[in-house]
C-alpha cells in the first residue's frame, strides 16, 4: 500500500456504521475518492464519498471496520487510491491495495497510479473496427470479437467459462506478444487458487497479471479492485505500447458491490433495489477500456444473468456495452463439444459484410442456417428417425452434424487432461474447412474424423488412422478366434 504522505491533515471518526464512517477535519476537508488511513497502525482504509458539510465528510472502509471507534484519528494521505504499475508486476497477483498477495516478497521498481482516471479521449481512440483472432474457431467463424472491444461470456458452473478463458490467455500469450490481466471482483478465495495453479501449469503466468477483492471482502473493495486493473492496463497500453487482454469475472458482482456500498450511504434505491448511479458507474469503469494509438484494452467478461432474466438492469446496461455475446451451453458441454458455446445464441455486432468481409458474412450466415434447421429436425429424428427424412433434410442432417464436430477443437490448457496436444487454427483455416463442409466434400469421411481436429486437412488423415486402426483391430480378433478355439478343444480333452 502507497500511503506516503507529504503533509499530516488529521481528523477525528465521528460515527461507524459498518462500513460507513463519518469523519471531522478541523483545517483542511479532504477531497472526493481521497484515501484516509485510521487505526493504530493505518490498517484501515477509507475512502472519502461525500463531504456533508464544512468539516464533515462521509468515507466507505474498503478493509474491515473492527476495532474502529469514535474518537480515533484519522490521517488524509493527501491523494486517491492507488495502483502499482511497471514491468515487475507481470507474473504477480495483487489485492485492491497493490500487495502482493502470492506470498512472494513485493515487486520493486513500481510506480504507483491512481485508479481514478478518465476514459481516454475520442481524439485518441482508433474509429477501425478490427477483428481480435482468438486462434478458436467457433469465435472467430460465427462471433468475431473486436479488437479493443467488450465480449460479454454468459454461462452457468462446470461449462468452460475459466477453460475458455484460459485458452484464451494462452493463444493471446503466445501469439500477438500481449499482456493478460485477469481480475477477479467478489471470487471466491478457492477460484482465485485454482486459476493461479491453472495458469502456472500452462505456462502463461509470465505474461500475466491478476488482481482479486473476494467475496470476503467489503464492498468498497470489491467495487475498486476493477479500476486498479484497469489501471495496470492502461499502463501496458499506454506506456509500453502492448495489446492488452483484460478478463473480468464477474462484472455483475461489481454491480452487486455498487449496489452495497449506495444503499450503506442512504442513496435512493432505483428499479429493483439498484444504485441510481449505475449507468454511470458502469460506464466510468467500461468506457476506459478502449482501442487507442498506442493500443488496445481488449476485454472478456464474464457475465451472471440473475434468475436467467434478461431484462434485469444489471444485464440490460451490461448488454449495451458488450460488442459480442458468447453463450455457454450445458447440453453442448454433455454432449462433448467442446468449447461448449452455443452458436445459435451466440452473437457478434462485428460480424457485418463492411468489417469482415462477403465471403465470410455469407458463410456464418449459411453454417447458421444449416445448425438452425438441423435444431428444427431434431425433434422429428428422436421420435421417428433419420430414415423418414427427404433426402435433402438428410443432406443437412449430415453437413450440421459435421459443421459441429469441425467447430470442436483441443485446448493447449487441457492437454493434460484430455492427452491431445493443442491447435490454434487461423481464421483462414478455419472458413476453408466450413466452406469445404458447406460443399459436402466431406460427405463420406466418419462424422469422428472431424472431431477435435484443427484445420481440416487433418480430417483425411484421421480418417485415414481410424480405419487402419479399426482394420489392425479386426485383424486381430480373426487371429484370436482360431487360438480361442484351440483352448476350448484342448480344455474338452
Amino acid at each position: 500500500m502507497n500511503s506516503a504522505s507529504t503533509h499530516s491533515n488529521l481528523g477525528t471518526v465521528v460515527s461507524v456504521r459498518g462500513s460507513v464512517v463519518d469523519m471531522h477535519f478541523e483545517e483542511h476537508l479532504p477531497a472526493i475518492t481521497s484515501l484516509l488511513h485510521a487505526g493504530e497502525a493505518g490498517q484501515i482504509a477509507i475512502e472519502v464519498l461525500a463531504q456533508l458539510d464544512a468539516h464533515l465528510v462521509r468515507g466507505i472502509a474498503l478493509t474491515p471496520t473492527q476495532g474502529l471507534a469514535r474518537g480515533t484519528t484519522v490521517e488524509d494521505t493527501g491523494g486517491p487510491l492507488q495502483a502499482p504499475v511497471g514491468k515487475t508486476i507481470l507474473s504477480r497477483m495483487f489485492d485492491v491495495f497493490g500487495n502482493a498477495i502470492d506470498r512472494l516478497p513485493e515487486p520493486q521498481d513500481v510506480a504507483w497510479r491512481s485508479v481514478h482516471n478518465a476514459p481516454p479521449p475520442l481524439a485518441r481512440r482508433s474509429t477501425k473496427s478490427e477483428l481480435f483472432e482468438t486462434g478458436i474457431k467457433v469465435i472467430d467463424v460465427l462471433m468475431p470479437l473486436e479488437r479493443g472491444g467488450k465480449a460479454g461470456l454468459f454461462g452457468g458452473a462446470g461449462v468452460g467459462k475459466t477453460v475458455l478463458l484460459t485458452e484464451m490467455i494462452h493463444n493471446m500469450v503466445g501469439q500477438q506478444e500481449g499482456v493478460s490481466i485477469f481480475c477477479g471482483i467478489g471470487e471466491r478465495c478457492r477460484e482465485g487458487e485454482e486459476l493461479y495453479r491453472d495458469m502456472k501449469a500452462a505456462g502463461v503466468l509470465e505474461s500475466m497479471v491478476m488482481v482479486f477483492g473476494q467475496m470476503n471482502e467489503p464492498p468498497g473493495a470489491r467495487f475498486r479492485v476493477g479500476h486498479a486493473a484497469l489501471t495496470m492496463a492502461e499502463y501496458f497500453r499506454d506506456d509500453q505500447h502492448r495489446d492488452v487482454l483484460l478478463l473480468v469475472d464477474n462484472i455483475f458482482r461489481f454491480i452487486q458491490a455498487g449496489m452495497e456500498v449506495s444503499g450503506l450511504m442512504g442513496q435512493m434505491p432505483s428499479r429493483l433495489g439498484y444504485q441510481p448511479t449505475m449507468g454511470t458507474e458502469l460506464s466510468q469503469l467500461e468506457e476506459r477500456i478502449a482501442n487507442t494509438d498506442t493500443g488496445a484494452i481488449t476485454s472478456i467478461q464474464a457475465v451472471y444473468v440473475p434468475a436467467d432474466d434478461f431484462t434485469d438492469p444489471a444485464a440490460v446496461h451490461t448488454f449495451s456495452h458488450l460488442s459480442a455475446s458468447i453463450v455457454l451451453s450445458r447440453k453442448r458441454a454433455s454432449e462433448g463439444l467442446y468449447p461448449a458455446i452455443d452458436p445459435l445464441q451466440s452473437s457478434s455486432k462485428m460480424a457485418t459484410p463492411g468489417i469482415i468481409g462477403e465471403r465470410h458474412y455469407a458463410l456464418a450466415q449459411e453454417i447458421r442456417r444449416t445448425l438452425a434447421q438441423y435444431s428444427d429436425l431434431r425433434d422429428i429424428i428422436a421420435m421417428l428417425g433419420m430414415e423418414q427424412l427427404s433426402p435433402d433434410d438428410r443432406n443437412v442432417v449430415g453437413r450440421a452434424r459435421r459443421l459441429e464436430r469441425f467447430l470442436t477443437q483441443p485446448f493447449f490448457t487441457t492437454e493434460q487432461f484430455t492427452g491431445l496436444s493443442g491447435k490454434l487454427v487461423s481464421l483462414e483455416d478455419a472458413l476453408d474447412g466450413c466452406e469445404r463442409i458447406l460443399r459436402d466434400e466431406f460427405k463420406d469421411v466418419p462424422e469422428s474424423a472431424l472431431y477435435m481436429i484443427g484445420a481440416i486437412s487433418e480430417a483425411k488423415t484421421k480418417a485415414a488412422a481410424d480405419k487402419s486402426a479399426a482394420k489392425a483391430d479386426t485383424k486381430e480378433e480373426t487371429q484370436a478366434e482360431p487360438e480361442k478355439e484351440h483352448e476350448a478343444s484342448t480344455h474338452e480333452s
